[in-house]
């Protein structure tokens, strides 16, 4: 789970290359997303798995293709596209909660006050890495409410899918997710996706496509997937709270950003949160 924080931590800067100088539009960026790791991951499991799914959980997957590859990708591409990599972060931070309530309800996961504490604690200590760092605005509060519906809508994904993965490779169960989040997205992404003028990329922009493509998406849906089998979906979530605090250390190291004593707070609350929730 470290590694998809890494991976996706980065994931809100890289992407807004692609989105802020309209190169590709934002739906046509999750199809190309999708289209790029859903073919790799059925290249590799025609290789390597070649598992075969049951026929009474097609309708389990397809309901994971609407909320971890349909409407969670749609609604955090625009949201990213009109507010900043830092406010959506932080509106981010609201998945361990919405995990932990969606859970609940779903699979009656027991919310013990360890977790709560946990989460409590993840929160403050992510709202103040943002606040204190004077990045917070709320100028974009449209693309803030975009933020928050991926936030939901992943949050019922990982809470659905953790069934189907203690019966299936992680690799089976990703790759029908983005098959299904494909067909879900391709009638309101197609034009963008042939619209855009491929040609006129400069190699940065390739870059973060890739990184975008094949990091963010295939590795940490993957890897995502492979944590479920072993951990309840609000552990998983609580990495999330990991993601702002990477872009800090980040921007530490590029210079961009000094380390003050509230950031030294924010850091030690969100390992404390971390810990809390996820140790037996």
């Amino acid at each position: 789970m470290l590694t998809v924080a890494l991976l996706y931590g980065a994931n809100y800067t890289i992407a807004k290359i692609v989105l802020d100088d309209n190169y590709i539009q934002p739906i046509g960026f999750i199809l190309l997303r999708i289209l790029v790791a859903g073919s790799l991951l059925f290249i590799l499991h025609s290789l390597f798995v070649r598992e075969k799914v049951d026929k009474e959980d097609f309708k389990q997957l397809i309901l994971c293709g609407v909320f971890g590859s349909g409407i969670n990708m749609v609604f955090f591409f625009m949201g990213l596209k009109a507010t900043t990599p830092i406010n959506a972060s932080l509106m981010m931070t609201m998945t361990p909660i919405l995990v932990l309530l969606i859970s609940a309800f779903l699979i009656k996961e027991r919310i013990t006050s360890k977790k709560m504490l946990g989460i409590a604690l993840g929160g403050v200590g992510s709202v103040i890495l943002i606040i204190y760092g004077k990045k917070f605005a709320y100028t974009s509060a449209i693309g803030d409410v975009y933020v928050l519906i991926n936030a939901l809508s992943y949050g019922v994904y990982i809470v659905l899918v953790k069934k189907l993965m203690l019966k299936y490779h992680p690799m089976t169960v990703i790759m029908w997710v983005l098959f299904f989040g494909f067909f879900i997205v391709l009638p309101f992404g197609g034009q963008e996706l042939i619209a855009a003028d491929y040609a006129s990329f400069p190699p940065k922009v390739w870059a973060a496509i890739g990184y975008v493509t094949i990091g963010a998406t295939f590795l940490t849906y993957t890897l995502n997937a492979t944590a479920l089998r072993t951990v309840n979906p609000s552990v998983v979530s609580i990495y999330i709270y990991l993601q702002p605090l990477i872009a800090a250390v980040i921007s530490l190291f590029l210079g961009k950003e000094i380390l003050t004593t509230e950031k030294i707070i924010a850091a030690v609350l969100i390992f404390i949160g971390v810990w809390l929730v996820s140790r037996k």
